[in-house]
């Protein structure tokens, strides 16, 4: 996947989660793409978690199981979030 790809998708993920989960204060630049998006970075919870993760299967058709141990891996930032997406639609 290019590059441009890449960023296109990461800024795709950053206004999915802006919108999915109602943060209408903050804009995707205020997201990093390797900020941490629970606890301590965006301060997401368990519950956004959910919203998001079915949020991300519906817009990108892909499914998330999300008893897999690496699942939380993948959700802990947006570019981990973006090469997880990647790498599923290539499956």
């Amino acid at each position: 996947m290019s590059d441009l790809n890449t960023h296109n998708l990461v800024l795709e993920i950053k206004d999915l989660i802006i919108e999915a989960l109602g943060l209408e204060d903050i804009s995707a630049q205020d997201i990093g793409d390797d900020q941490t998006l629970f606890g301590e970075g965006l301060g997401l919870d368990s519950v956004d978690a959910l919203e998001l993760g079915l949020a991300i299967q519906k817009k990108y058709g892909i499914k998330i199981d999300a008893d897999a141990k690496d699942t939380r891996n993948h959700f802990s930032n947006v570019a981990s979030l973006a090469a997880f997406v990647t790498a599923k639609q290539a499956a």
